[in-house]
């Protein structure tokens, strides 16, 4: 037997074991280091997709101000003889509206509506009551200022027709104001049921068009844009908690439709069945605020009827 032996000594192989103990063991505290740095990372990626999730929905809830449609600086529209509207700037963003001047003379009435166009009542007192404002107003006998509010958006099966309605009337009321009384009255003519879909944009653009809208261009993108969406929302919770400027008397609750002539509240009566009105009722409403100066030319021709036509 040779005197060299080749085979590692016991000393030796445990300092190898021991050796490769320790490179495992490193090995093992790089992977652990590596999962480490990845659970941290994809943590960290998580949390941001969260943080920009909440930052989504709260700047899509919250609404930016906006300035309103030209020519309803009181958050309506105000309409005198020949239909023609007043001409106002834009309310600027965080602006309290402008209540609109009385009327001079103060022969003149001075009517003031807030509306849903999704309202059934309010489509019932337009029915019953159109004709004779129509004539009261197109003589110069009456004023006739028209707040379009959406409080109903709830009722049009996810669509917002009361909100999209009342951005179409603001859209009439920026780019062709003396349209605005036809406008509405076509919206009321065609409202729809309460509980559907509302009309479709392209619907109400063609009812822009039957009113013969000028810029009609312009009025057709207002509505496909919503421009105004904001500000009907702002106009909303203004009409649902601020109280009615320069009135003798403040409802007990915001509702639509509201109703003042010469500041006084109209506090109306309609079938509870059909939701009629009785046109007589508003004319003699009519006569008891002006009283003797509502003269028998100033009464709309013809008579009103006791019950709205059908």
């Amino acid at each position: 037997m040779g005197t060299g032996d080749s085979r590692p000594s016991k000393n030796q192989r445990r300092d190898a074991a021991r050796e490769k103990a320790r490179a495992l063991r490193e090995e093992q505290k790089k992977k652990e280091r590596r999962n480490k740095f990845i659970l941290q990372g994809s943590l960290i990626v998580v949390i941001l997709a969260i943080v920009a999730a909440v930052i989504f929905v709260i700047t899509s809830t919250i609404r930016p101000p906006a300035p309103g449609p030209l020519n309803m600086i009181s958050d309506g529209i105000k309409i005198g003889e020949g239909f023609h509207a007043e001409r106002t700037p834009s309310l600027l963003p965080n602006d309290d509206p402008v209540p609109s001047a009385s009327n001079s003379p103060s022969s003149v009435l001075d009517i003031r509506v807030y509306v849903d166009y999704l309202c059934p009542i309010c489509g019932n007192f337009e029915k019953a009551n159109a004709d004779q404002i129509k004539k009261l107003v197109q003589d110069g006998a009456a004023t006739l200022e028209i707040h379009p509010v959406a409080i109903l958006d709830r009722a049009s099966m996810g669509t917002k027709y009361s909100t999209r309605a009342a951005n179409a009337a603001a859209c009439v009321a920026n780019f062709a104001p003396d349209n605005f009384f036809d406008f509405s009255a076509l919206l009321f003519k065609n409202q729809p049921e309460e509980n559907s879909t509302g009309l479709d944009d392209d619907t109400i653009i063609g009812l822009a068009k039957e009113a013969g809208v000028s810029k009609f261009t312009n009025v057709s993108s207002c509505i496909k844009d919503q421009t105004f969406k904001n500000w009907v929302a702002s106009a909303t919770d203004r009409f649902n908690t601020n109280p009615f400027p320069n009135v003798a008397t403040q409802p007990q609750q915001h509702g639509t439709p509201t109703i003042f002539v010469n500041g006084q509240l109209y506090q109306y009566t309609f079938d509870s069945t059909t939701g009629a009105f009785d046109p007589a009722e508003f004319a003699a409403f009519l006569t008891k605020v002006l009283g003797a100066n509502f003269s028998d030319n100033s009464t709309p021709s013809p008579s009103p009827s006791a019950s709205p036509s059908k």
